[in-house]
């Protein structure tokens, strides 16, 4: 349970006071604040703190962030962003612990994979979320270095602590001793780590111990949002953004369509089952000035699957689909073009219009269909197994 103490509620409530009668900040301009640090620290736990919420996934067990979650933060009169990012896996680590790490399997969800593309693509894996953690530091002006107080300081602490000073020296960067429940304690818990160069302030993430004043250092650093002068002739109903969630199945190419209509490797795309976790917002912005958030989401497989392989991950994974599709005005079901319409398909179709969305069916992989012509998308749309189920 994550509970507010009252300096921390006050300052929360004061920010959104002034914001609700302002105009809509776009999110892209304001400062961002990115947590880094190695993999079951508590990043995720401190980016829900510092949002407010339950937006990312927290399990304990490592990896379970891949990609990057972004969401707005408030403190006193300060506005910014926070992305929470993946473990950084450090080179010394075995390919075997790369996979324990990462609770990676090579079998669940993979079938029809031949065994040398699964390796492959799970060799890729930790510099894949690597680099989305390189692109979140790189695009920061603050960067919340979390290291596990109850763990001690390890060698892989160590490795990230002398990559940031080689690479984004000129960047601020806090050490937050998380996992400090006791202040007292956690004075205590931090010695070790000034031995990385950096001040170490103890927080906990859980119990909100010493967040205040993490806070109150990020916004020191933080710059105030200037540009609101070209705001003032935006009307109130243009702040509302249509939201467009990319649901289906595990591997179908949610993660491909994202990535590709917004131009970057937003997210991971791997043939590795179970890649996105977390239901990724991503702002995009078209030629004519249009604004849409799109979702990814995580694969929803059958409930009985998910069940039986007993995943908190995954079934945390699932429901954050399913919220995804609550709060779009537009849902963009991906189905496989050369794999059959399956029941699951049907049932995820049926979940959307419970829910009352419209829908778009986006028949994905077009390009392994052998021998098109001008008549293929007709012969598809009139297929009696494809009819059978969206009519």
């Amino acid at each position: 349970e994550l509970r507010v103490d009252g300096d921390v509620r006050e300052k929360r409530r004061t920010m959104r006071d002034k914001t609700s009668t302002s105009k809509h900040i776009p999110d892209s301009k304001l400062p961002k604040v990115a947590v880094i640090g190695r993999p079951n620290v508590g990043k995720s736990a401190l980016f829900n703190r510092l949002v407010g919420g339950n937006r990312a996934i927290v399990v304990d067990e490592p990896g379970v962030t891949r990609d990057r979650l972004y969401g707005r933060s408030y403190w006193g009169d300060q506005e910014f962003m926070v992305i929470d990012t993946g473990g950084v896996i450090t080179l010394s680590k075995s390919q075997a612990g790369v996979m324990e790490e990462l609770a990676i399997t090579t079998t669940v969800g993979m079938d029809g994979i031949p065994m040398a593309s699964r390796e492959a693509a799970i060799a890729r894996m930790p510099s894949m979320i690597e680099k989305q953690a390189v692109a979140a530091v790189e695009e920061a002006a603050v960067l919340l270095f979390l290291v596990d107080g109850q763990a001690g300081l390890v060698a892989a602490d160590i490795e990230i602590a002398d990559w940031l000073r080689r690479n984004f020296s000129h960047k601020c960067i806090i050490l937050a001793v998380n996992k400090c429940e006791s202040p007292r304690k956690g004075q205590m818990q931090a010695l070790e780590f000034w031995s990385l160069g950096f001040t170490p302030l103890p927080i906990s993430a859980i119990t909100g111990t010493g967040t205040g004043e993490l806070l109150d250092m990020v916004c020191s650093e933080l710059k105030k949002f200037e540009g609101l002068e070209g705001l003032d002739d935006v009307e109130e109903d243009e702040n509302r953004v249509p939201a467009i969630s990319i649901v289906g199945r595990p591997n179908v190419g949610k993660s491909s369509i994202l990535n590709a209509l917004v131009g970057e490797d937003r997210t991971i795309v791997s043939p590795v089952s179970g890649t996105t976790r977390d239901a990724i917002d991503t702002e995009l912005t078209t030629v004519d000035g249009q604004k849409y958030k799109l979702i990814d989401t995580a694969g929803i497989r059958r409930r009985a699957a998910v069940a039986s392989a007993g995943s908190t991950t995954e079934t945390l994974s699932v429901k954050r689909a399913f919220s995804a599709i609550r709060r779009s005005d537009v849902v963009a079901l991906v189905i496989e073009a050369m794999a059959c319409v399956s029941e699951q398909d049907y049932k995820i179709a049926e979940r959307i219009e419970k829910e009352g969305k419209a829908c778009v069916i986006v028949v994905n992989k077009w390009d392994t269909i052998p021998n098109k012509n001008n008549e293929s998308t007709t012969h598809y749309e009139q297929d009696d197994y494809f009819c059978c189920f969206f009519g």
